[in-house]
């Protein structure tokens, strides 16, 4: 969840506090209430993080913040042009809009959420499939091409676990930020294109896909902004259109995989007109796909956070598309740390009881369940603990964890470094609410992650959400162990294939490799 969101709900809450005092108690209180603190206090010279300058104090000068005409209105001292995101009946002269994104609730002090606190006794009906099986489905793996680069820990195309998943999304391919071809993510990646999609000779109901973006492609850099200037143009579709039909012929995929972070977010590159640019741009692609004679797959994925799937048309991107892959992990991470409401406290970056409160954002907006693919994952998000004292969920860290000796970066481990530490004497505890493993080692290391007996109450929740499968990240963070528990919960076992493939021929260079010091 963004940090700026996490902001909002907490002065959401404050105000909700402030404003009812204003309401029913006198001025005197809720001067004394809020004016000592310096987050909400404020002046002629200090202006509010959020909110107008109102209910000033004409001895001292001093006000608290909020929203609305009690505050931005008259007496108001600085920051008075301030809106609230939604109009709670104050009228739209005092709101950025008469309603919330995504159908969550506007609070009577004009924040957009979920919680009580927002939506008072309003439910959502969530899905029920009593019983059900729906998410078996479709077992998707994500298959990081760069794995190779690492010193150990690697997998090959041909040591690939076949039989457990019906689809293999290949990560990444990019977009030429010039051209608005498709481009390989390093000089090395393109070569492995048809090493993996042969795999299906050797297991007949696979589908391979191109998964094209991904999170870096919105860091600063030369491709930040290649999403919206795509689907800002007509004439760079149709370049990226040919160039993507050829692309899939020429390497044998059957789909594609949208994986852009994030549409509309200033803070990822996007910018407003996305919103709408977005669904004409997944009109398009499907009509010109369809026009190959042939059905090829399109899937975006989605955020599980209001914060950043606000900049998604749902209900319009839904009719061209086969699915959503919702990335129900990385809820919480390192990041927490800056987030005022949240702090340095090592939280399981992956929980149920987050994951179904995110779903929920597409049961308002009426998404078929169908077409939703939860995220599962083969890796752990890491810490450094402060105090030995203190390792359960929820205990304050002080730094990420040490890196792992295959991946190699601080605050994260693959699935089979974290074996590995259970082998060498980490202990185990289990949230069964969340559905999560806490693991912990040399006093101080702290890792969440998902073993056999939490993967498969994940696919409980999503058989019993009606959902259309589960996908993974990623295939190659894994030994083996993960994606057979999670087959065996399945019913599904390893393919015995001949092993008479070979590693990955050269081949073509199909796209325009990105040199950053050209774009």
């Amino acid at each position: 969840m963004a940090k700026s969101h996490l902001v909002a709900i907490a002065y959401a809450i404050v105000f909700l506090l402030l404003q009812v005092v204003v309401g029913f108690q006198s001025f005197n209180l809720t001067f004394h209430l809020l004016a000592g603190d310096p987050d909400y206090a404020c002046s002629a010279d200090k202006a509010c993080k959020v909110g107008c300058c109102g209910s000033v104090d004409k001895t001292t000068g001093k006000g608290v913040c909020g929203l609305g005409p009690d505050f931005c209105g008259k007496g108001c001292i600085s920051n008075c042009d301030r809106k609230s995101e939604c109009d709670p009946g104050w009228g739209i002269d005092w709101s950025d809009s008469p309603e919330c994104p995504l159908n969550v609730c506007c609070s009577k002090f004009g924040f957009c959420g979920t919680t009580a606190e927002f939506c008072a006794s309003s439910t959502v009906t969530s899905p029920e499939c009593p019983g059900g099986s729906s998410a078996k489905a479709k077992t998707i793996g994500y298959y990081e091409a760069w794995n190779l680069e690492r010193p150990c820990g690697t997998m090959t195309p041909k040591q690939i676990p076949l039989g457990y998943y019906t689809h293999i999304n290949f990560a990444f391919a990019l977009i030429d930020p010039k051209t608005f071809h498709i481009a390989p993510m390093t000089a090395n990646t393109d070569k492995m294109y048809k090493s993996v999609t042969q795999l299906k000779a050797r297991q007949r109901d696979l589908q391979v896909w191109i998964a094209i973006g991904g999170w870096a492609m919105n860091d600063p850099g030369p491709t930040r902004t290649t999403f919206s200037d795509l689907a800002g143009s007509i004439e760079h579709q149709d370049v990226f259109f040919e160039s993507l039909v050829t692309f899939l012929i020429n390497n044998n995929f059957d789909g594609v995989d949208l994986d852009w972070e994030y549409p509309v977010a200033d803070d990822r590159g996007g910018k407003p007109e996305d919103y709408q640019n977005m669904v004409t741009l997944m009109k398009r692609l499907r009509k010109r796909l369809d026009q190959t004679g042939r059905h090829y797959g399109i899937s975006i994925t989605l955020p599980v956070s209001y914060w950043y799937l606000r900049g998604f048309d749902l209900n319009n991107i839904e009719p061209h598309v086969d699915w959503f892959n919702v990335m129900t992990y990385d809820i919480h991470g390192l990041w927490d740390r800056n987030v005022t409401s949240i702090g340095s406290y090592a939280l399981a970056h992956t929980n149920l009881t987050e994951i179904h409160m995110g779903l929920e954002l597409l049961w308002r907006n009426n998404v078929n369940p169908a077409r939703v693919v939860m995220g599962l994952e083969f890796y752990g998000r890491s810490y450094t603990m402060e105090s030995s004292a203190c390792m359960a969920a929820g205990c304050p860290f002080k730094d990420p964890a040490r890196p792992g000796r295959c991946t190699g970066q601080e605050g994260i481990l693959a699935g089979y470094e974290i074996n590995e530490i259970i082998k060498n004497g980490g202990k185990k505890s289990f949230d069964k609410e969340a559905a999560v493993k806490i693991v912990t080692w040399d006093n101080d290391q702290w890792v969440s992650w998902d073993d056999e007996e939490s993967l498969k109450l994940k696919l409980d929740f999503a058989n019993k959400r009606c959902l259309g499968g589960t996908m993974v990240w990623a295939i190659d963070l894994d030994d083996g162990t993960l994606i057979g528990s999670l087959g065996k919960a399945m019913g599904k076992e390893k393919l015995d294939v001949p092993d008479d493939m070979p590693d990955y021929p050269s081949q073509g260079d199909l796209g325009t490799h990105i040199d950053e010091k050209k774009a």
